[in-house]
């Protein structure tokens, strides 16, 4: 039996006043714990209990000890529940990077789901666009991500597909002529177009796919938001660019139209990137085994 064994031993006859009790709370022989305390009064060089008619009382000097080992026994025990607590998922944190747009659209629901099955888990969601939430993966700061696609992997992260998203360009009445028409991607050149400002994924996307197809644009309006180009849209101050769920409800309502193109804009993801390198807490693991 080691010191920290004797420890815990002198602890639980020092709580109770009691061998017999410490020997049943600690599922161990009477003998066995006398025994532990003989030794660690040999080792500490002094005698810790007195025997009493109902059972031991602690010298000064046990008493003195027992202060001390109380506060670090029932530290240990409080951070063996609190662990417990935590692989059970009654207590935790996880944290998540993302965007506005992976967060509305896809990452919400399954929020909602979690907290109705581990309540007492709390989540922190870092909201950042899709380079800066990988920056903060590599650096430890989150759990996981989910960003959209396409994005530059150097870091080896591991990434799962879990949704399809597609870019649009969207227009309101006064652009009304380009409806139903089958466009060139160069008309886009012609019009005063609307455009997420910044290093985001999205703005990244396409800004290679125009340039790949000889596409050179400078837009009239660089935004902040999704939403706020699509109320820019509503107001005919410009051709939207956006990703189709954004604008879903004004379209199927006809307040906004889709620009329909000869050349097919392909679909991009929305995915979720995890840091092989970084271990994952079982709230972690639960929360991710919802998306997969």
């Amino acid at each position: 039996m080691n010191n920290m064994e004797y420890y815990k031993v002198f602890y639980h006859v020092a709580k109770s006043g009691s061998l017999t009790v410490a020997a049943k709370e600690l599922n161990i022989s009477q003998p066995a714990v006398s025994q532990s305390i003989k030794q660690l009064e040999g080792a500490l060089g002094t005698k810790l209990f007195t025997r009493v008619s109902k059972g031991v009382r602690m010298t000064g000097e046990g008493e003195l000890l027992y202060r001390y080992v109380a506060k670090g026994y029932e530290q240990i025990e409080l951070g063996e529940q609190k662990l417990e607590q935590m692989l059970n998922l009654e207590l935790g944190e996880i944290h998540i990077g993302a965007s506005d747009m992976t967060l509305q659209f896809y990452l919400l629901p399954y929020l909602e789901q979690f907290h109705e099955k581990y309540p007492h888990i709390k989540v922190v969601v870092s909201n950042a666009t899709t380079p800066e939430t990988l920056n903060n993966l590599n650096e430890n700061k989150i759990d996981f991500g989910v960003v959209s696609t396409p994005f530059d992997n150097e870091a080896g992260l591991k990434t799962v597909n879990v949704r399809e998203i597609e870019d649009v360009f969207v227009a309101g009445r006064k652009f009304i002529q380009y409806k139903n028409r089958m466009l060139d991607l160069q008309e886009l050149e012609k019009m005063p177009i609307i455009f997420l400002e910044g290093a985001t994924s999205t703005r990244s996307y396409m800004d290679a796919f125009l340039r790949k197809n000889h596409v050179e644009i400078q837009p009239e309006f660089e935004l902040a938001t999704s939403d706020m180009i699509v109320q820019f849209a509503l107001r005919n101050l410009g051709v939207g660019c956006v990703i189709r769920d954004f604008a879903k409800e004004y379209l199927e309502d006809g307040r906004l139209f889709e620009l329909r193109f000869n050349m097919i804009i392909p679909k991009r993801h929305f995915s979720v990137v995890t840091n092989p390198r970084n271990p994952l807490s079982a709230a972690a693991r639960n929360m991710l085994e919802l998306l997969y």
